[in-house]
């Protein structure tokens, strides 16, 4: 089945860390970093298989892992524009960022 975020592009800025995630497919997710700050090399840009879980309407847990050994869950509020993403480094140190998301182009997720 089809979720609201297939085919969408979003920006998600969370202090340090901005990037932009466009939902490919219902189970691939591109994303690029566009500045990385401390965390990661801006310009990075990778392919994940991904996970997503309908919350609620417009609200989605999306999970992955990367190829460096990364886990990131998001929780995306696309109704509030707002973002809380969990990430476990391969070195095991966790970030908790909480920022913002909004749709690259006009997009209805629900």
């Amino acid at each position: 089945m089809k979720n609201k975020l297939t085919g969408n592009r979003y920006i998600m800025d969370v202090g340090e860390l901005k990037t932009e995630l466009f939902f490919e497919t219902d189970e691939s997710m591109i994303f690029t970093v566009i500045e990385g700050g401390s965390l990661t090399e801006s310009g990075y840009s990778e392919k994940v298989k991904i996970t997503v879980a309908r919350v609620r309407s417009k609200v989605y847990m999306v999970a992955w892992k990367e190829k460096s050994g990364a886990t990131v869950t998001h929780v995306e509020d696309h109704k509030n524009g707002i973002i809380y993403s969990n990430a476990t480094l391969p070195d095991g140190s966790f970030y908790n960022m909480k920022g913002t998301i909004h749709p690259v182009q006009d997009s209805v997720t629900e």
